[in-house]
Formats: structure tokens, C-alpha cells, sequence
């Protein structure tokens, strides 16, 4: 790991309704790295990922990020209706400015990577949810982000399509190697594509455990259906249940 993609510093965030959503938060993210964010709803995992990402200010502390463009992918696809998939990947380069050509043939190699090559010109209501989500990341990578942040994007979708672009996830992550901040509510997803599991506890959102996954890249069905799989997933579901239950530094 090299010198830090992101780094929150003392940071704490009390929204003006009185709640401390989190505090305390010390936490440098590796450039290159993956990294999951793991924990109960309401421990502050999207919060940490806005100040991240600059959407929400924090109210204490710091926030650092290297230089470069930051993608976010909310846990809902959020496309346009009346544009195509097309379009919807290209809408962030046109906003910057590129031209309707370059910023076209640049959609269409991000959809491509994400396995749309092909479905520019379908309308989101012919796309199934796994194809409304990989657009959505096409969208957040076409701007070739050096920091992706992603917030449970698989989390409504089925178990063999969430599989499938977990899969797909890790291979542009090795691929291109941008630094990834990815929240889930799963053992078994954080333990499948991390390298660092950042277990939080919740009242108010604080980190709890640290842990490195043991385990080398490029991941598949061997290790998802090892017995180390199973072992690691097990010592991080036991760091869960003890943030859980209050006992979590």
C-alpha cells in the first residue's frame, strides 16, 4: 500500500436534526487499495462515505484526498428515465464540458468494460436491475476516477447477479487498479472483495475492528468455496457481533 487515496482525521458528523451520526473517526484508505465498510444500517457507513466523497461536510476534523477524480455509486441505479444507457454514462463528461462525440465514444468503452457493449441505445425500463447497475458504474468509471466509492450497490439485486458482478467488480479493480471504498451490510460480500474490512459500530458511528483479509487476487469460485473462505468469514462475522454488541474499541 502507498500513500493514502483518502484519510478522515478526528472526523465527526451531527446533522442539524441533533444526530451524531458518527465521531471519532480515524481512517486512511491506501491508494490501490479495497477496502469495505461493515456494519449494522444506521452505524454511519454512508455518511463516512459522503464526507469521503465531499457530498456532506463533516462537522469535526479532516478530511484529505490525493488528487484526481472521485466516482460515487449510490445503492440505487438513479438513471435517467428518458435517456439511454448511453447517454446516462456520458452525461458526467458532457457536464464537464467534452464534446457530444468524445464524450459518446468514451460511454461506450465504459459500458463495454462493465459488459454492456452493445445496449448504449436501451432505455433503462428494458434493462434488467443488474444492467441498471452496471450502467451505473459505467457512469462512475467513465470519468476514470482514482477513488470509487460505492454504497451497497448490489444489495437489492439477486444472489447469483450479485455474485456475478462481484466478480466483474474485482476484475476492473485488478484491471485498472482505482482505489475502491465499497459499503455493504455483508460478511460474505466484504470477505469475497476486500483486501481491509473496516468494522463499525454504531451510537454514534465509530470503527470497532480493523482486519485485514488474508487472502491474494484474482478471487473466484476456488476461494469462495474454500475452507480459509469460510474461516475468514467467520473471524469477521465474530468482529461484527462484538461491535454489535457494544464490546468494539
Amino acid at each position: 500500500m502507498g500513500s493514502a487515496a483518502v484519510a478522515l482525521r478526528g472526523t465527526a458528523k451531527r446533522y442539524a436534526n441533533g444526530t451524531l451520526a458518527v465521531k471519532g473517526v480515524d481512517l486512511a484508505v491506501g491508494e490501490g487499495d479495497f477496502l469495505s465498510l461493515l456494519g449494522p444500517s444506521g452505524c454511519g457507513k454512508s455518511t463516512l462515505l459522503r464526507i469521503m466523497a465531499g457530498l456532506v461536510p463533516p462537522s469535526e476534523g479532516q478530511v484529505e484526498r490525493a488528487p484526481g477524480e472521485i466516482g460515487f455509486v449510490f445503492q440505487e441505479p438513479v438513471l435517467m428515465p428518458w435517456a439511454t444507457a448511453l447517454k446516462n454514462v456520458a452525461l458526467p463528461l458532457e457536464l464537464a464540458g467534452l464534446s457530444r462525440r468524445e464524450a459518446a465514444a468514451r460511454a461506450g468503452e465504459a459500458l463495454a468494460r462493465v459488459g454492456l457493449d452493445g445496449f448504449g441505445k436501451s432505455y433503462p425500463r428494458a434493462l434488467s436491475g443488474g444492467m441498471k447497475m452496471r450502467v451505473s458504474i459505467a457512469r462512475a468509471l467513465v470519468t476514470r476516477p482514482k477513488l470509487l466509492l460505492m454504497d451497497e450497490p448490489f444489495a437489492a439485486l439477486d444472489e447469483i447477479t450479485r455474485f456475478k458482478l462481484n466478480n466483474d467488480l474485482l476484475a476492473l479493480w485488478e484491471a485498472e487498479r482505482f482505489t475502491a471504498v465499497f459499503v455493504t451490510h455483508s460478511v460474505f460480500e466484504s470477505v469475497y472483495l476486500s483486501r481491509r474490512i473496516v468494522v463499525m459500530a454504531s451510537g454514534p458511528g465509530r470503527i470497532a475492528h480493523d482486519i485485514e483479509v488474508e487472502a491474494g487476487y484474482p478471487r473466484g469460485e476456488e476461494f469462495r468455496t474454500s475452507a480459509d473462505y469460510v474461516a475468514q468469514c467467520r473471524r469477521v462475522s465474530a468482529a461484527l457481533q462484538d461491535a454489535m454488541s457494544g464490546a468494539g474499541a
